[in-house]
């Protein structure tokens, strides 16, 4: 069994993850509160959280998907066109409503280390839209006929986190620059949702285009 996603898809995949670690959202505005207001240590403590939530979401995908697979495949390709409607509303949603990055102004009452990455598991866990990118974003990377899909989805979503985490971290640990540039610099944001969406809108119309023919 093949747990390697085919390489032609690695490369466009590391560029969507990146895109997205970039992207601000409910997890970075925690992490990056949560380093502002109760130090590194706490930032990390909630990134933590959320990469833990990522795991789960991503077993639970390649359970279930995996499972449909082989009950049935034609249901899994309608998922994947769903998924690409799906990515194209995500491009228009991120134009039309910007990000947001709404940063606490002052110290909230500290939390231990455990209760801060308690918080990133269930922010992440809970929230609806993640669930929902999750079974849509990944199995844009995985054929509806592959045997080896779980695996496979196992190991993008593994891949997610280590393209990823280097990433955020860094953010984590220049919390006050990161969040500067982001609040004092609309135009940075701005460009950042353009690129979010052009790169989930050529996923989308690739996705379809090749269902099409």
């Amino acid at each position: 069994m093949n747990w390697l996603p085919d390489l032609a898809v690695l490369g466009p995949f590391a560029v969507a993850v990146v895109v997205i670690a970039i992207t601000p959202g409910p997890d970075m505005t925690f992490f990056l509160g949560r380093a502002l207001t109760q130090g590194r240590a706490a930032g990390l403590a909630a990134l933590a959280g959320a990469c833990t939530g990522i795991l789960v979401h991503t077993v639970l995908v390649a359970l279930g998907l995996s499972a449909l697979i082989v009950a049935a495949p034609q249901v899994f390709l309608a998922l994947k066109i769903a998924g690409a409607a799906y990515l194209l509303w995500l491009a228009v949603e991120a134009l039309r409503h910007r990000s947001v990055l709404a940063l606490p102004g002052t110290a909230a009452p500290r939390q231990s280390l455990l209760s801060t990455w308690a918080a990133g598991v269930a922010i992440n866990l809970l929230n609806p839209k993640i669930v929902l990118f999750f079974m849509t974003f990944l199995p844009q990377f995985v054929s509806p006929g592959d045997a080896g899909a779980a695996g496979q989805l196992l190991t993008l979503g593994l891949l997610f986190l280590l393209i990823s985490l280097p990433i955020v971290t860094a953010m984590v640990l220049a919390a006050d620059r990161v969040a500067a540039v982001l609040r004092g610099k609309p135009r940075i944001v701005r460009l950042i949702d353009w690129l979010f969406a052009s790169v989930f809108t050529a996923f989308a119309a690739q996705i379809l285009f090749s269902r099409a023919r």
